[in-house]
């Protein structure tokens, strides 16, 4: 048994340097395939440095098993040589009392930035920055910046964007990228590289949404992040941020399913909180549905009288709920976009009326011309009276798809004056709204249409 067993291992161990001349990205690919529990086994045989990259990468799935396998002093040099935001975020899993150990053993710089960063909230620009920036003197010249670069280059996330600060108050007065110094006489002043015009800077506690946002207005690879003295305590790189935008958009999509963001990739979660994320929203929408038999209920009568309009109860609230998830989710988008903002929202108003009566009209005519193709040719009898149950129709769908579009133009900054995410107006929250509105709509048209024939 125990020859099998290390014979697993070597297998393991062959398939390792195999991958050693793998891109990382690749090499994490091949060990995500595996049990989490076999990751240390793989990466026994490689060098630190080749650690270093699979832990910096947050698609790795097994860095908690592998650091806990790792000798105490093994795992502090691969702590201390990883980026320290990754760090932080790989030290904040592990259990105790093996954390406390790893942070005792960690040298006082990585220790001290990592406790910084594990202090910010999370969702800030605190939070997913590192403290390894590339930083210079206003006064140096480019060729003494590019010597630096040379010499900091492997502890450094970022080389691109070159911090130039004032040498006597330490205060951030440029960014320079390495494009430009390249570019430049080595003997001219480092400012001279520059772009004369203030740098895009953020706090360590602007949302990250905010600061993506700037990364894509701005076009940056990098941004810095300042005290309230203007003192580079960090930097925010493009890579964050597009770990940032996959884990919103994730977050956002599920929550457009009607249920509660996951915290962790789907085949991890356990069963208790799958149940706890999703019941949760799953019976408030079922409460909210209950309000539908509750206006069923109410025109009880006019059902009574008039059966065939139940035939067309499944279309109307369908068409309802639809129209206003469509502009739901236009709008969530064109927030999370910057393209409208809170102020805006009568300027949504105007533009989704018209198109609401617009689609309204569309779907009413398709209704009518449906009545009346089953009524000439002789495929369902809707009665003497079936040119006015028509009309219902045909009114009942204008009158909600314009309703279903209003309410899914304006619930998402109903959401967001009052604090909420919009993103919590899921489509299944709006259609449930959608719904109930929807029938009264409905059979309040057939009421004034067909008051003195069906009802």
């Amino acid at each position: 048994m125990e020859d099998i067993v290390r014979e697993d291992e070597a297998t393991l161990r062959s398939r390792a340097l195999d991958l050693e001349g793998e891109h990382v990205a690749d090499l994490v690919e091949h060990l995500n395939e595996h049990e989490p529990e076999e990751a240390p086994a793989i990466l026994a045989g490689l060098s630190e440095d080749r650690l270093i990259e699979v832990l910096d990468q947050p698609e790795f799935e097994a860095s908690v098993e592998l650091i806990s396998s790792l000798p105490i002093g093994r795992a502090v040099r691969v702590l201390a040589g990883m980026s320290a935001d990754r760090a932080t975020d790989l030290l904040a899993e592990i259990e105790e009392p093996r954390r406390s150990q790893l942070i005792a053993k960690l040298d006082p710089e990585t220790r001290n930035a990592v406790a910084r960063l594990a202090a910010y909230p999370e969702g800030s620009a605190g939070s997913i920055m590192t403290t390894e920036v590339v930083s210079v003197p206003a006064n140096w010249t480019v060729g003494q910046t590019l010597q630096h670069i040379r010499v900091v280059e492997k502890s450094r996330e970022t080389i691109y964007t070159i911090c130039v600060l004032d040498p006597v108050t330490q205060a951030l007065v440029q960014t320079v990228t390495l494009r430009r110094l390249i570019a430049a006489e080595p003997n001219a002043p480092v400012l001279s590289a520059a772009r004369h015009r203030r740098p895009i800077t953020v706090t360590p506690r602007t949302d990250r949404e905010e600061v993506a946002r700037l990364f894509s207005k701005y076009d940056q690879i990098a941004v810095p992040v300042v005290d309230e003295r203007f003192h580079v305590v960090g930097i925010v790189t493009v890579d964050d941020i597009i770990d940032t935008i996959f884990e919103e958009s994730t977050e956002d999509v599920q929550k457009f399913g009607g249920m509660e963001a996951l915290d962790e990739p789907y085949m991890d979660i356990s069963f208790l909180m799958m149940m706890r994320k999703r019941a949760g929203w799953l019976c408030a929408l079922f409460i909210g549905e209950m309000l539908t038999a509750t206006a069923m209920q109410h025109f009880e009568t006019e059902l009574e009288k008039a059966i065939v309009l139940t035939l067309f109860i499944p279309l109307i609230m369908s068409s309802g709920g639809n129209s206003g998830s469509q502009a739901t989710s236009l709008i969530i988008r064109a927030l999370a976009l910057g393209e409208v903002k809170l102020r805006d929202w009568w300027r949504v108003a105007l533009r989704e009326l018209p198109s609401g009566l617009t689609l309204g009209a569309i779907l009413g005519t398709l209704g009518i011309i449906r009545i009346t193709v089953w009524q000439m040719l002789g495929l369902y009898d809707y009665g003497e009276h079936w040119i006015l149950v028509a009309a219902t129709v045909g009114t009942g769908l204008l009158g909600i798809v314009t309703f279903g579009s209003m309410t899914g133009s304006m619930l998402p900054f109903i959401l967001q004056r009052l604090g909420f995410d919009p993103a919590s107006a899921s489509a299944p929250f709006v259609a449930t709204l959608v719904d109930v509105t929807g029938l009264v709509i409905y059979f309040s048209v057939a009421l004034v249409i067909l008051s003195g024939t069906l009802l």
